[in-house]
């Protein structure tokens, strides 16, 4: 289900985020803006400014807070506000405990987080190595995912089957979300699935097909949007998972998810607040989630046609260098 939270809550939840990252002389400067830019896109309430706001002590968001997903929704944006501390302090992470506990909220995020300035850098990799080992298993391609069940494909070797079976793709009529998904491994010089030993390449299968319907580009800030786009289309545990992982290997840049590339600081780069956001709210109306859609059905349609039968929206700026579209 679409992230949702009722209007009346909306300046109950950014009070009770300023009050949890309001620690260590205040909120930096990145969590007010991307708090604001979420405030303003995916909650369209861009009278609040929450610069100016006063933030909720954990009882009184505890007691405002009623609804299941009014809380879970708080914890999410949450968990991207603390990671966007940097350096982050023991202080931050002990009032996103605070308030994720009062508000009955657990989840992996606050066992890694808590390991990172406990116990240090290798020890919360180590957590989320263990995390998200599990979390790229759910987001296979999902017919790929019966296909390595019952051929057990080593990822040691190449996988010339998958390679054969998504160069056919050229085939397809043009504009097609199969024609466009090969366009896009042409257009960043990206080797096909399979043609390298990868275990992540069942993986990279649906994570590019999602790349190409929300038409979101693999930049820096373009995959924590897409990311951030998947968990608003619908907050389950898949896509929230997708979320934190993407927060993790770009924006607090310590922990490594196969061969994608780490980086730090990733929502610090121009625009890229204002296009969290906006992502979050462009996912947040689609009419249900595409992402482990069975993509070699939907192939041969066309790139248009899939993006209207699932709602996507065009971006605000399609020429911003994040986006094509």
């Amino acid at each position: 289900m679409a992230v949702a939270v009722s209007a009346e809550s909306v300046e109950v939840i950014v009070g009770g985020l300023i009050g949890a990252i309001d620690v260590d002389g205040g909120p930096t400067l990145r969590q007010l803006n991307v708090l604001a830019s979420i405030t303003t896109h995916l909650w369209k309430r861009p009278d609040i400014d929450p610069s100016t706001m006063r933030g909720l002590t954990v009882q009184e968001t505890a007691d405002s807070l009623k609804s299941k997903s009014d809380r879970r929704c708080f914890h999410e944006v949450l968990i991207a506000l603390e990671v966007c501390r940097h350096p982050l302090t023991k202080a931050q992470v002990d009032a996103v405990e605070s308030y994720s506990l009062a508000l009955g909220i657990g989840g992996p995020d606050l066992r890694i987080f808590r390991d990172l300035v406990t116990a240090g850098v290798g020890s919360a990799a180590q957590d989320f190595g263990r995390f998200i080992a599990v979390n790229l298993a759910n987001r296979q391609e999902p017919s790929l995912q019966v296909e390595r069940t019952q051929t057990d494909v080593a990822i040691t070797a190449p996988e010339p089957e998958l390679v054969q079976k998504l160069k056919a793709f050229q085939d397809l009529p043009e504009g097609s979300l199969g024609r466009a998904f090969l366009d896009f491994y042409g257009r960043h010089h990206i080797p096909l699935p399979g043609d390298q030993a990868n275990s992540m390449n069942h993986f990279y299968v649906g994570h590019d097909m999602t790349h190409v319907i929300a038409g979101i580009e693999p930049t820096g800030p373009g995959e924590v949007a897409l990311s951030a786009f998947q968990w608003a289309m619908n907050d389950n545990s898949v896509n929230s998972g997708a979320l934190l992982a993407s927060l993790v290997v770009h924006e607090a840049g310590f922990g490594q998810a196969g061969s994608l590339v780490t980086e730090t600081g990733q929502l610090g780069e121009l625009g890229a607040a204002d296009l969290l956001g906006q992502e979050m709210a462009r996912g947040a109306q689609c009419q249900d989630d595409f992402s482990l859609a069975d993509h070699f059905v939907l192939a041969g349609e066309q790139l248009t046609a899939v993006r209207a039968l699932f709602g996507v929206q065009a971006p605000v700026n399609p020429q911003d260098g994040h986006h094509h579209w």
